[in-house]
This record gives structure tokens, C-alpha cells and sequence, in this order.
């Protein structure tokens, strides 16, 4: 699950730092998406979302985790691997594969969690030092 996570934060840095926004107000007082900086500086800085924006998030993430997102250690149906989210939804052909191909195509999403990790964790890095990046820019 942390790969995963790890996987979509590190492409919401980068498209968020090419200055891909969703278009539209995040509030009723009128600011948009793309009026708050990007990476932790959202979170942490002084142009920062508020504190309520921010508890909201953690709430989704919380309803998210508790309700589903679960694997068999927290109530839900003994899936056919650790790790395996899907609960009886959104197959996409999982259960047609070889063992041999569910294997692979488990290391492969392995091994690109672990590479969103490093990535992820760099990229903040370098937020926190300063500088430029080639592909993302100025940090």
C-alpha cells in the first residue's frame, strides 16, 4: 500500500510542479486550485491550506482506511496475496493470469513502489534544499 501511495504522490509532484491544476474554486471564498504552492509547501508554508481544508483530507483518509481500503488483517476477505486490495471489486482480468505472470506482475508493482518511495522522498528533499531539478523545474 505504501508503494501505491508513494506511486501517486510522486506524479501528483510532478504535474502539479508542470503547472497541471484542477480548474475551478477549492472554497466558496474563491480560491482556486492552483492559488496554493505546490508540494509541502502546501501543507507547511505560510500560503498554506487551512487547517480545516487540511483536517478534511486527513478525514478522507482516514474513512478511506477504515472502510476500503482493507485486507484480510483488518476484516476484510482473505485476498490471495498480502497487499491485495480488491475485496471482491475491480478485478481487471486478475484471476485469468498464470501464477507465474501474478508473480511477475506483483514484483514489477513491487519494485515501482520502492523506486515512487526514493523518488518521492528526493523529490522533497530537494524541496527542502532549494534549487532546480531537470523535468520539475525550480523548487
Amino acid at each position: 500500500k505504501h508503494g501505491r501511495i508513494a506511486q501517486l504522490a510522486f506524479l501528483g509532484q510532478i504535474v502539479t510542479r508542470n503547472g497541471i491544476h484542477l480548474s475551478g474554486d477549492i472554497d466558496y471564498a474563491g480560491h482556486s486550485f492552483d492559488s496554493y504552492p505546490n508540494g509541502l509547501a502546501a501543507l507547511f508554508g505560510p500560503d498554506a491550506i487551512p487547517g480545516a481544508g487540511l483536517g478534511q483530507m486527513i478525514a478522507f483518509i482516514g474513512a478511506l482506511e477504515l472502510g476500503v481500503m482493507k485486507d484480510s488483517a483488518n476484516g476484510a476477505a482473505p485476498g490471495d496475496f498480502p497487499g491485495d486490495f480488491r475485496n471482491g471489486a475491480l478485478d481487471f482480468g486478475w484471476d485469468n493470469f498464470s501464477d507465474e505472470t501474478k508473480l511477475q506482475k506483483r514484483a514489477v508493482e513491487l519494485n515501482n513502489g520502492r523506486a515512487a518511495m526514493m523518488g518521492i522522498l528526493g523529490l522533497m528533499m530537494h524541496e527542502q534544499l532549494g534549487g532546480s531539478i531537470p523535468i520539475v523545474g525550480q523548487m
